[in-house]
Formats: C-alpha cells, structure tokens, sequence
C-alpha cells in the first residue's frame, strides 16, 4: 500500500506539513512515513564514508523525527506512522520517495537565512521532476473552507490535475472550483474590440466546459463551479486559494520547458498560495 509521504526538518513549517500529511493519510486511509534527509554534501571533503556523516546528525536526525512522530499521533492515535532517515542530496532523495508515494508533503520553506530560496532550490525540483503528487503545505491552519481549487491551463497536463482535484473533492465532501486565466496583449485590449474580446473569452470558456464535461459525468456528486478570468494565471490562483483548501495545478511540457513553466506559473503560486498547493505531473 503506497503511503503518503512526508519529509521534515523540524522547522515549524515542516511541523505543519506533518500535521497535514497526518489528516491527509487518515482521510485516505493511508499510512504515513515521515522523512529526514541528511545532506552529505558538506562532508564530503572528510573523504571517509564512515566520517563524513557525524553520530551527533544521526543523533539531531532521530530527535527530529521523534518529535514529528508524535505530532502525527497527537492528530491520529490509531495512524500508522514509520520514520526514515535517509541520507545524499535532499531534492533526489524525496523525488526517490515519490516515485513510490501516494502524495509527497513537503513544508513551504525549511530552515535557514535563505529558507525562502529552499522552495525554489527544493521543492521545485522535486515538484518538477517527481512522477505522483506533490503537496507544499502553505497557508497557515484553519477550519475547512468547503473549496478545492484546480488551475487549468487547457493543455494535455489538465487531465491529470483535474482527476486529482476531483478525488479531492470527493474525499473531502468540498466544491470544485476550476480556475482559467489568460491574458490579451495591452495593444489588443486598448484598441477596444470589445466584441471580439467576449468571443474570445467565450471559447476559452467552452474549452473549460469542454474539459470538465468527462470529469463531471465520473463525479456527478461534486459540485464543479468553472471561472474564466482575464488575468495572469498566477494572481488568479492565488485570489482563488483565499478561499480553498488545497490548490491543485499541473505540471506543463517536458524538460527545460517544463522547468521553465514551473518558475512561471507554480513557482509563483507555491510562493504566495493562501493554502496548501499540489503539484500534479504527468506519470513516467
């Protein structure tokens, strides 16, 4: 049985993300591992294997775990929770564990000065490359909304990220709430051609409706509202994840080009997101 991941550095984000992950596997019915990556990296220069890694991290490592396991319980005294330490880069480590997760939770900035770069130098590679779900927990807790969101872009990646909002909704009992945004150029939208602007929002929406329509038949208990809005996609979402309890998006293209649509769109919400965001890429 696939369990749902998550990694923590005993930061308080990282403890939110283990408080998350805990009632995401207890929703599911799901065990839960909790991981700590230890990075070798800075030891390296020791040269032994035997060295380069000190008892005293083994030590920090197993504490850290120790607290989150019992945060976990705290939540769900009946879930079951294994702990791991792993050790060697942390962004290929975790994408290693999602391979085999159902969901990867990760908390939305780690320790340190430059912890807002961690999400960027981290969670991104892992969001970016990982072939399930990928959860960075944002927003801080509160009661639930009633409101799954998901991001549709109208590309080929929409379908995986759909039928994961769906799931989510049905889980949760919540309304779907399905997000497209798209942007005119300036020149276009100052000459005025009012007419032709509504067409075009228009078939952007019977795209949308289009998208939806298999996706509603399989769940005719959801109720899916769908929003066509002439913005940038990323202030559309995150205006949309005031009100949400998760955020779904997809990931777009392949390689560098996916990369590159990763730091336009999802880097921007799963740095500003009022709730937690799943990242959904396409299977392997």
């Amino acid at each position: 049985m696939a369990a749902i991941i998550v990694a923590t550095d005993g930061s308080p984000p990282a403890d939110r993300a283990v408080r998350w992950a805990a009632d995401e596997a207890a929703l599911r019915g799901l065990p839960l591992q909790i991981v700590h990556v230890i990075d070798e990296a800075p030891y390296d220069v020791l040269g032994s294997a035997d060295a380069r890694v000190p008892d005293r991290a083994t030590g920090v490592a197993e504490s850290i775990l120790a607290e989150a396991q019992k945060l976990a319980f705290e939540r769900h005294p009946d879930l079951a929770v294994t702990t791991e330490i792993a050790r060697g880069s942390v962004p290929i480590a975790l994408r290693e564990r999602a391979a085999a997760a159902a969901s990867l939770v990760l908390g939305h900035r780690g320790r340190g000065g430059f912890a807002s770069l961690l999400l960027g130098s981290i969670g991104l590679r892992v969001a970016g490359h990982a072939p399930g779900p990928v959860v960075v927990v944002r927003g801080e807790p509160a009661s639930a909304r009633g409101e799954i969101v998901v991001g549709v872009a109208l590309d080929a990646a929409d379908e995986v990220a759909l039928a994961h909002a769906f799931e989510a909704a049905v889980l949760r009992g919540s309304r779907l709430r399905a997000v497209h945004a798209f942007q005119l150029a300036e020149t276009l939208v100052a000459a005025g051609h009012y007419d032709e602007l509504a067409q075009v929002e228009e078939a952007h929406r019977t795209r949308l409706d289009d998208l939806l329509i298999p996706h509603r038949e399989r769940r005719p208990d959801v109720a899916v509202v769908a929003d066509v809005v002439r913005e940038h996609p990323v202030q559309a979402l995150v205006t949309a994840s005031e009100q949400a309890d998760l955020l779904v998006v997809g990931t777009h293209g392949h390689g560098v080009l996916r990369d590159a649509l990763l730091g336009s769109v999802t880097h921007g919400v799963l740095h500003h997101a009022h709730c937690p965001v799943a990242v959904v890429g396409r299977p392997a």
